[in-house]
C-alpha cells in the first residue's frame, strides 16, 4: 500500500514564504476581494465523506469539522475548520479507529492569513495518515490559490514552481524520501446557476527536477519526464530497498462562490517508478530495476 506522505503543510509553508516576498506597497489600494474569498462564520459546521482507491486498497471515512478562532484560549486570531475523524471503512468492512485517533483533531483553513504549523501524526493510527494527508492536500492547494490570488475568472492560469524538495525521510528507515512538484493551476470553469467555480491544480515534474539521485541508473527517465520522485529505504534485513520515478497527480476543485468553501474535490495520483533491491547504501551493488506503477484516486464530497 501507497501512502502519500504528509508534506502537505510543508507546501503551504513554501507558498505563504513566496507569498510574503512580494506585500503590496502601502501606497497601493487595497486590491478587490478574491472571487475564491472563503467568507467563514463562527460555529459553522461542516462534514465531508471521503472515498480512496489506494492500488488495490479500497476505503470510506468520514470527517466532521466545526469552524472557530485559531487561539481558542482568547477566541482570537483567525478562523480554522477543525475535524475529527470516523467511521471508517477498509475494504468494505469497519475499522475501529484507537481512541487517540478519535480524540485527534485535524485544523486546516483557507484564510490566507492562517500560517499551520507541520502536524504531529505520531499518535494517530498508520492507516489514517494517508486519509489525513490527502484531505490537507485539497486545503493546501485551494489554499495556494487564493492566496496567489492568480486565478481570478475562468480561463486564467498560473505556474509556480517549488524552491524546496519535500521530504518524507526519518532518517532511520526512509533514509532519503523526496520529490519535486511544480503546480500548474487553471480556472476551468464557472457554472452561474449554482454559483460554483472548478479549478484544476495539476502537480506536475518542473522542467529541472532537484531530488537527489544517488546513483546513475537512477537518472535514466521513467516516464517522458526527469524523474522527480526518489526513495530509499533500509530494510530489516540491511539490505536497501530504492525506488525513483514521476509523480504526477490532479487536483480538481468544486468551489461555491458564495463563501469559499469546497464542494468536493477528486485527486488522481499516479508514480511511475522503477526498484532496485541494493546490498550497498551507495546503490551499486543491485538486483535488475522492476517497474511499477502506482496509482490513487481521493475523492471528498461535503454532506453536511
Amino acid at each position: 500500500m501507497f501512502n502519500r506522505k504528509p508534506v502537505a503543510v510543508s507546501i503551504l509553508l513554501a507558498a505563504a514564504s513566496l507569498a510574503a516576498q512580494t506585500p503590496t506597497p502601502a501606497s497601493t489600494p487595497a486590491p478587490p476581494q478574491n472571487p475564491l474569498h472563503r467568507t467563514y462564520h463562527e460555529g459553522e459546521t461542516l462534514a465531508y465523506q471521503m472515498k480512496g482507491l489506494n492500488e488495490d486498497w479500497h476505503y470510506t471515512i468520514r470527517a466532521d469539522g466545526v469552524v472557530k478562532k485559531s487561539n481558542s484560549a482568547t477566541n482570537s486570531g483567525p478562523f480554522i475548520e477543525e475535524y475529527r475523524w470516523s467511521g471508517m471503512m477498509s475494504d468494505g468492512k469497519p475499522l475501529e479507529l484507537s481512541p487517540e485517533t478519535q480524540a485527534y483533531r485535524q485544523k486546516v483553513s483557507l484564510d490566507p492569513t492562517f500560517f499551520p504549523k507541520m502536524p504531529d501524526f505520531s499518535k494517530v493510527d498508520r492507516t489514517i495518515i494517508g486519509p489525513l494527508s490527502d484531505f490537507m492536500t485539497f486545503y493546501s492547494d485551494e489554499w495556494l490559490a487564493l492566496t496567489m490570488g492568480a486565478l481570478k475568472k475562468p480561463g486564467d492560469h498560473y505556474y509556480l514552481a517549488l524552491p524546496f524538495n519535500p521530504s518524507w525521510a526519518d532518517g532511520t528507515h526512509v533514509l532519503l524520501g523526496e520529490d519535486s512538484i511544480a503546480f500548474d493551476m487553471t480556472w476551468k470553469s464557472t457554472n452561474d446557476a449554482d454559483h460554483t467555480a472548478l479549478i484544476l491544480i495539476r502537480h506536475v515534474p518542473p522542467a529541472k527536477p532537484t531530488v537527489h539521485l544517488n546513483a546513475d541508473w537512477m537518472k535514466k527517465p521513467v516516464a517522458n519526464t526527469p524523474n522527480n520522485w526518489v526513495e530509499i529505504e533500509k530494510s530489516d534485513d540491511g539490505k536497501f530497498e530504492a525506488s525513483v520515478g514521476n509523480e504526477t497527480f490532479d487536483v480538481l476543485l468544486t468551489i461555491d462562490l458564495t463563501d469559499g468553501k469546497i464542494l468536493s474535490a477528486t485527486m488522481d495520483n499516479t508514480v511511475k517508478t522503477i526498484h532496485c533491491t541494493c546490498e550497498d547504501q551507495a546503490l551499486t551493488k543491485c538486483g535488475d530495476p522492476v517497474p511499477h506503477q502506482i496509482y490513487r484516486k481521493i475523492e471528498i464530497a461535503l454532506v453536511k
